[in-house]
Formats: C-alpha cells, structure tokens, sequence
C-alpha cells in the first residue's frame, strides 16, 4: 500500500530557496502538501517565466521524505544537473526547469544551523567528565529547550526569548537585551536575566546609539570596542567601567543569504544588521573559552535565520495576498467582458482579450442599439496594471450604451476626454475604435489614435480606417471626427488592439502589420470566427511562448450574407 503523499508530518519541516534570473533569493516554506510549481497563478509557487509550464512540477511527501515530480511540464525539471522525471530531495537538491536564465529553487531542510550547534555540543559532552553537571551538560540542556522552542512556538517573540536564555546558559552572563532594527534605531525586543526574570528596557544603561555605531564598524562577528564621545567632549562617556561593567558582549544578528548548496554568507555591512544580541556582567565575567565562542557565533547564526525566516513569511503572505486580490481583478474583469456574441442574423462577430499581466488595460465589446443597428468597441488604455485596467472599466461603463445616431459618438467621446482629463491630469490616456453598424450596412467610426481598422472586402480592395481624432484624456481641445464607411454582405471589420502588430518573437522581432494583413487575406472568404482564429494562432505562433508587453485583443465583425439584395 502506497503511502498517502499529502501527509506532511512523517517528514521533516523544509522550505524552498527561491532564486530568479535576476538573482534575488526568496525562502518558501513548503505548505501546504503536495506543493504545486508552474507559470499558473493558482500554483502554490508561481514561476514567472512563459518557458515554464502552466503546471511544471509538483512536490510530495513518501515515506518521510520530500519527492519532486515532474507534472507532464514540456521542458522538465533537472535536479543537481540531471533530468528526473521523479527524484528524492536532500538537503541542499538543486531544482531547475530545463531553460536557461530561469528560476532555480534550492532545497533545504529547516534547523539545519541548530542541528549543528546541538552536534557539536554532543561532541563537547563526550569529551568532557560527566560530573561537570554546571558545565557544558547546561548548555546542552538550554540548546535542546530551544530546539524545543523552535518546533513548538506559536510565535517569533517566544522563540527570541528562548534564544536569549540559550545565549545567557552558554556565556554565564547575568542579563541578555535583544535589540532589532527599526529604521536607523535600535528597539528593545527581549530583555531578562539569566535566572528568566523580566527587565525593563531602561535597565539598559548603555546608550542604543552607541551600541548601533560599534554595529556599524565592526570588524568581527563577536568582539566589539565601545568608545563612545560625545560630539565635542573631551573624554569618553559611559564606557563599561562608567556603567560598573565587569563585562559585556554584543553579538550581531545580520540578514543571511543562502548561496549555492548549503552554504551560507553573512553579510557584513551595517545596512544589513537585522539587530544585535547584548549580554552583560557586574559580578563576573563572561565566558567566552573552551568552544563558548563557536557555540555562541551558531547560535547567532541560527537567531539571525530566525529573523530572516519570519520577515521572508511576512512578505511572502503579503505577495500571496496581493496576488489573491490580483486573481480576484483578473476574474471581475473577464466578467465584464462579452458573454456572448452575436452568430447568428445580419452580423455577426467574433473577439477576445489576452492581458499580458494579471489584469489588463485593453477591452472590447459588441452591443445590440436596436435590431437595425449594433455599436462595437476596442480600447486600450496606456500603461500597465491595477490602474489601466481600473480606466479601461469606467469607459466600458460610459460606453455600455449606445445610440443610433452618429452625432452621438461624438458628443460621447469629447465628454470622455473631458472627464478622464480631469480626473488623471492628463497622466492617463486611451486610444478607442468606436462604431455603428445600421442594418443597410452604413458603417459610421470614430478613431481616437486607435490601430487602422481593416475592412476586408468579399469582391473589392481592403480599406484601411485610419485615426479621426487624438486618444482621449490628453487634449481638452481634442476633436473627434465621425467617417463612414459602406459595407456589403461578406465585408468584415477586423478592429485589433496595438499588442498584436507589436507581440515579439523571443528573438525581439515584431509581428507587424504585414504579416496581419498577410492572415486576413489569406483568409479572406471565411467567416468572422475563422478570420478570429487565424489571427490568434498566428500570433502564438510567432511569439513561441515568449512572454509578451502589451494586452493582445481582436474583433472581428462580419456583415453577413444577403437574400435578394436584403442583409439577413
């Protein structure tokens, strides 16, 4: 009998170490099980990269042990280097999707600094007399607290805690202060003595800003030189002798980075200090010999992993929100989209809209004014994101209704512009095709700085329609022309927004208005769905999967076919 995969607690905690092609690192921890990777946004792991499957791989836990498996991902996935199609993961796996410059996830079992700080206090234990119950035997007891601690917490301020009493156990220090940045300062976190009791934070008589200067010059990991003058005096002030001192030490906790396998850089620079760990003595002094040194630097190790784990948990619930919300803008706007199109009668139409990111800023749509006559629209707002798809809703809520009368169009475009202009300052802008379609075929447009419509005649030349107008919300003084055109039955209006002249192949090159209207011709005499189609596929075609700049959207009308010189 198979083991259930999805069952998390027969394996040890583990996280992903995120890298992307620019090289920046992001720590996942891996919930829920199975854990699903891939280009799809409803992926536990979102891989931003087109090369990637919409869903590429997915990880599970057997036995115990965490497994990656490939999803049917067209590249697949190569761990340390070579291609699996199922693989168990150890610490420190190299996962990659088969393409070059992609995303890399390293994999990495959680604990593993505190694993080694507990093994070499083990290794301490062995070589050390029994009867020394004082000795390394307490310190092997506050490590295992903490590991305790770190399994079991419900929060990040327990567990700080816990790393402070485990500090004060290894050095015999009297008080330990735990100290985060916050900006330029320095704010009090934890403060205790070593037998648990509670300190106020102005039991720290040694000045913050003194402690964040030694941060910022250190020249080494644990040994510090307070010096601290005051601007203009003549003598030092406070100095560990001043404040009864018999010993101090500060430990920094700084932001670590995972580099490639399991190694790990602690960065040096005092911009990059996540805090400090303070102990201090009045009756005796610290102990720093017989490996108290290297057990206090793992420990500091393992605090500043800590602090990094739960700032990369924050902002990785902030992303998942966003992107939540995103997802949720992405659905309302399809929403908005036509649910139907007419197929049937005098016209018929056929159109979609590709955004290019989560939401876009392209729409169109095809209204029934009466049954004589049908307006049709494309817009496309400038610029990318929540705030173009946010302008492309309120015109597809000016633009819902329609009248049969031409006049209209106009009076209806110049008060747009007006209304986006003074609402955007003229920041946001929107180039539209707008329409009428009566049923004798008269075909009256407005062009507000739009892509040149194309009227595919069934027994004539094409016609091009180009801009009447500049794009709305730019010029209060904007006119808007109202052309027309006269359409016979078979004649087809294919309306298009710019990303689809200017979708890119991966190798930078256009698609271009030629290759458009080499599709259309070629296609000529078939219906408006058929002409929809050509043009879609071939502009996947052309861009081979390349991740795209621009919304791509097309629509297609079709003045249909006549009885006795009368449209249908």
């Amino acid at each position: 009998m198979n083991p259930d995969p999805a069952v998390p607690s027969l394996a040890e905690p583990a996280s992903l170490v995120v890298v992307d092609p620019n090289g920046h690192r992001n720590r996942v921890p891996l919930k829920p099980l199975p854990f699903s990777i891939g280009r799809q946004p409803d992926n536990h792991l979102v891989i931003r990269d087109s090369r990637a499957s919409r869903s590429h791989a997915r990880i599970v836990v057997e036995a115990g042990e965490y497994v990656v498996q490939d999803a049917g991902s067209r590249h697949g996935i190569f761990v340390n280097g070579e291609r699996k199609q199922r693989h168990v993961l150890h610490d420190s796996d190299r996962i990659e999707f088969g393409v070059p410059d992609s995303y890399q996830l390293v994999f990495s079992l959680d604990g593993t600094e505190l694993k080694g700080l507990i093994e070499h206090v083990g290794t301490m234990e062995k070589a050390a007399p029994i009867p020394r119950v004082g000795g390394n035997l307490a310190k092997l007891r506050a490590i295992l607290d903490l590991a305790r601690t770190l399994q079991g917490a419900f929060s990040i301020e327990e567990v700080l805690a816990s790393l402070v009493d485990t500090a004060l156990a290894i050095t015999g220090a009297e008080r330990g202060f735990l100290l985060l940045r916050a900006g330029d300062k320095l704010e009090t976190h934890v403060a205790r003595e070593r037998s648990g009791r509670r300190l106020e934070e102005g039991d720290l008589r040694v000045p913050r800003d003194v402690i964040r200067r030694a941060l910022e010059h250190r020249r080494e990991l644990l040994s510090m030189n307070f010096e601290p003058v005051v601007s203009g005096a003549a003598a030092p002030l406070n100095t560990v002798a001043d404040l009864e001192l018999r010993s101090v030490i500060c430990v920094p906790l700084v932001r670590m980075h995972a580099g490639q396998g399991n190694a790990t850089s602690i960065l040096s620079t005092g911009a990059e200090t996540l805090g400090v760990l303070y102990m201090d003595s009045r009756l005796g002094a610290a102990d720093l010999a017989g490996g108290n040194r290297e057990l206090l630097q793992a420990l500091a190790i393992e605090g500043s992993t800590i602090l990094e784990n739960a700032r990369l948990l924050e902002e990785a619930q902030v992303k998942r929100q966003i992107e939540e919300e995103l997802h949720l803008a992405h659905t309302i706007q399809q929403s908005l989209l036509p649910k139907a199109l007419p197929s049937s009668g005098w016209l018929r139409a056929s159109g979609s809209s590709l955004a290019s990111r989560e939401v876009g800023g392209d729409y169109f749509d095809v209204m029934e004014v009466h049954r004589h006559c049908w307006s049709a629209v494309v817009a496309d707002v400038s610029g990318k994101g929540v705030s173009s798809a946010l302008l492309a809703s309120l015109l597809q809520g000016a633009l819902i209704t329609a009248t049969d009368q031409p006049r209209a169009l106009q009076h209806r475009m110049e008060r747009i512009n007006r209304f986006i202009i003074d609402r955007t300052g003229g920041e946001k802008y929107a180039t539209i095709f707008y329409c009428l379609l009566a049923k004798d075929g008269t075909f009256h447009y407005i062009n507000a700085a739009h892509c040149p419509a194309l009227v595919v005649r069934a027994d004539a030349v094409d016609t091009t329609l180009e801009a009447t107008g500049m794009p709305v919300g730019l010029l209060e003084t904007a006119e808007f022309q109202v052309a027309e055109e006269h359409l016979k039955a078979g004649d087809k209006v294919v309306i298009y927004s710019d990303g689809v002249t200017e979708a890119q192949n991966p190798g930078g090159e256009f698609f271009g208005r030629t290759r458009l209207h080499d599709v259309v011709a070629a296609h000529r005499t078939e219906s408006c769905s058929a002409i929809h189609d050509a043009i879609q596929e071939a502009v996947t075609t052309f861009t081979a999967a390349a991740a795209q700049a621009d919304d791509i959207t097309v629509l297609v009308l079709e003045f249909a076919s006549t009885t006795n010189g009368h449209p249908l």
